[in-house]
């Protein structure tokens, strides 16, 4: 066995304990910090996991706080089915070491609203290349993809990132407003949730999409006429 076999044996081994380590302090301080209400009410909310310790997002941040950022430790922490370690590895992948090729990876494995917002919030807006993920994410055919980019540009207009003028907003525009007519609620709501935003920004932007949504005005689907309220209201054009 060469010196350098040896070595490198060495090297794994201790990254190895390292990780194992680490990762037995984070469930240390999930364990002191369990809230058993919270985790059982999430249940019975239908938000299932292998392991829910009902912590909450300031007390997780917390945590996240102590171990140093590192792509290779959020990779581990996100597979793992459990509530809180995906969060922390949100909190825990450097922005800048994340690639394009990742986050579309990352965004397959989604399971519910929380851990979309908290992956947009925590990171996905702030690598330079989110432009693309919502370029790209508000056309595909997944669903549950349509509304992680939806939220994802929602979040960029919340912070007014500089990549939103490098977003193909008429397209976006009007594949939201399509998706005001899905069935599922998620999407529906994510879809409106961007109008709102992106209408947040200025008068003009508001204009431009009430003019999108003008066509549910005096729609028979009440819900389609109550969206329309809703960003009306939104917009201050009370009546």
């Amino acid at each position: 066995m060469s010196l350098f076999t040896v070595k490198l044996d060495y090297f794994c081994s201790s990254t190895y304990e390292g990780m194992e380590s680490i990762l037995r302090n984070i469930r240390t301080d999930l364990r002191l910090t369990m809230n058993g209400v919270i985790s059982a009410s999430m249940r019975e909310k239908g938000i299932n996991y292998r392991m829910n310790f009902g912590v909450d997002i300031l007390k997780i941040k917390e945590i996240a706080g102590k171990y140093e950022p590192g792509s290779t430790l959020a990779e581990v922490l996100w597979k793992e089915d459990v509530r809180e370690m995906k969060i922390l590895a949100t909190m825990l992948y450097p922005s800048a070491s994340l690639t394009k090729e990742t986050a579309d990876r990352w965004v397959m494995g989604i399971s519910n609203q929380e851990i979309r917002e908290q992956v947009c919030r925590n990171l996905f807006q702030e690598v330079a290349f989110a432009n693309l993920l919502v370029n790209e994410w508000t056309k595909d055919e997944d669903e549950k993809i349509r509304t992680t980019g939806y939220w994802l540009f929602a979040r960029l207009c919340i912070i007014r990132s500089d990549v939103m003028n490098q977003i193909e907003i008429d397209q976006l525009l009007d594949d939201a407003v399509n998706d005001l007519k899905s069935e599922s609620l998620l999407l529906r709501q994510s879809a409106l949730n961007a109008l709102k935003f992106y209408g947040r920004i200025s008068s003009l932007k508001a204009e431009t999409v009430l003019q999108r949504v003008s066509v549910f005005e005096n729609s028979a689907n009440l819900l389609e006429k109550e969206m329309h309220d809703q960003l009306l209201f939104e917009f201050g054009y009370t009546g």
